[in-house]
């Protein structure tokens, strides 16, 4: 998805919240004049906070058009909420009249702008242009980063820290860039178990650092493996939820520290993977062929769907494949009603000898060849040309896992 800072020249990008149907009726329909505001998505009742904080992250909308008719209490509290969630992202009320006192109480609370029928064009215009110069007054001039790239199970065991692990050398002998991998399932991580590493300190003490505004000194704690920089999971299992805005600045200095980041994130049902995939250049949902993993794969396609992620903005992996299963490809898509961009083989030699040895996989057998033609995919490196490459945003493979 676009940054929404890019899209400045196409107008105001706008996520409208309105359970009041015939206030967002009345107001849309000025749009195809003023052309002020780009609805992006229209909620019509007021989300939950998770919701709220999802779809904000998934959307990066300019602004949050909000009614603040239906309930001014409810619209009143998500108001604060949205703005910590999204510093970046303005609030703009939207009434039936010029209410003086929902006005004054709804720019305490963070609204930047308020907006009352029957939505004069001309009223739009000026209210455009002052949150085009709040947004100018905030904006820093953007400077290159590296991918995030995130992978979920749709069922615990089906090889998605394999796969991580894989993916992150193949992509270090592919590109030659700086590679993090990042171990967020708090309760069963094994990144560190997968590299034989003694842990220099874990996700969550890095986490800790982003605290405040002081520069935080989190690659003194990163452990190392085959070229690779390693943030595992703590040693003792924890339940501890991560913060949003923690997770969020890791991402951004791991952007400005390595080409590439890959997250290790437990199942997809998980909030900490909702939020992590919020925030990635590339997404994976793994499943293996089992009935039990399919089942599940169908319930987390239909649980993106209702949060707002477009099909395009993932891919689904079929892991541990074998000519002895009964389903197809095209069966699988069937039964959670999305298509199947890559299948891994189920090479359990290859990947004990890997595991115990904690290298890559030998590009000899078909489980190496799979993952690092997935690699070669997402780096947008040609047969013919391993040294490097382009990045490619959307790979697609047909391709056998762990």
């Amino acid at each position: 998805m676009e940054p929404a800072g890019n899209r400045m020249a196409q107008g105001l990008t706008a996520l409208l919240i309105a359970p009041d149907r015939e206030l967002a009726r009345q107001f849309i329909k000025t749009l195809a004049t003023t052309r002020a505001f780009q609805i992006v998505a229209d909620l019509k009742e007021y989300p939950a906070e998770q919701i709220l904080d999802v779809r904000l992250r998934q959307l990066q909308p300019d602004l949050v058009l909000l009614d603040l008719v239906s309930d001014f209490a409810t619209a009143e509290k998500l108001i604060p909420l949205i703005t910590d969630m999204q510093p970046d992202t303005q609030v703009v009320g939207l009434h039936r009249r010029n209410d003086s006192e929902a006005i004054l109480r709804s720019l305490r609370v963070g609204a930047s702008e308020f907006l009352c029928a029957p939505f004069d064009p001309m009223v739009q215009a000026e209210a455009v242009g002052r949150l085009r110069r709040l947004r100018r007054a905030g904006t820093a001039p953007e400077r290159e980063t590296g991918r995030v790239v995130v992978l979920s199970s749709a069922k615990p065991g089906s090889g998605t820290s394999t796969l991580v692990t894989q993916l992150g050398l193949a992509l270090q002998r592919l590109t030659g860039q700086g590679i993090l991998l990042a171990d967020l399932d708090l309760l069963g991580g094994s990144l560190g178990f997968n590299l034989r590493l003694e842990c220099e300190g874990t996700i969550l003490d890095v986490l800790d650092q982003f605290l405040g505004p002081a520069s935080p000194q989190w690659r003194s704690l990163v452990s190392h493996s085959h070229g690779l920089d390693v943030l595992t999971a703590p040693q003792i299992p924890t339940s501890e939820p991560i913060e949003p805005s923690r997770l969020h600045n890791l991402l951004e200095g791991a952007r400005r520290a390595y080409g590439w980041t890959l997250l290790d994130l437990p199942c997809i049902f998980h909030r900490s993977s909702l939020l992590a995939w919020t925030e990635s250049d590339d997404a994976f949902l793994v499943a293996t062929s089992e009935l039990p993993s399919l089942h599940l794969a169908r319930k987390a396609v239909s649980l993106l769907a209702q949060l707002g992620f477009p099909r395009e903005r993932y891919q689904v992996l079929i892991n541990r494949t074998s000519q002895r299963d009964v389903l197809r490809s095209s069966d699988m898509e069937k039964l959670f009603n999305a298509p199947v961009h890559a299948t891994f083989p189920d090479d359990h030699s290859a990947l004990e000898r890997a595991v115990t040895m904690g290298q890559p996989l030998s590009r000899d057998c078909k489980l190496g060849r799979a993952v690092e033609d997935l690699a070669m995919r997402l780096a947008g490196v040609a047969a013919e040309d391993k040294g490097g490459g382009g990045m490619m945003a959307q790979p697609h493979a047909v391709l056998s896992e762990v």
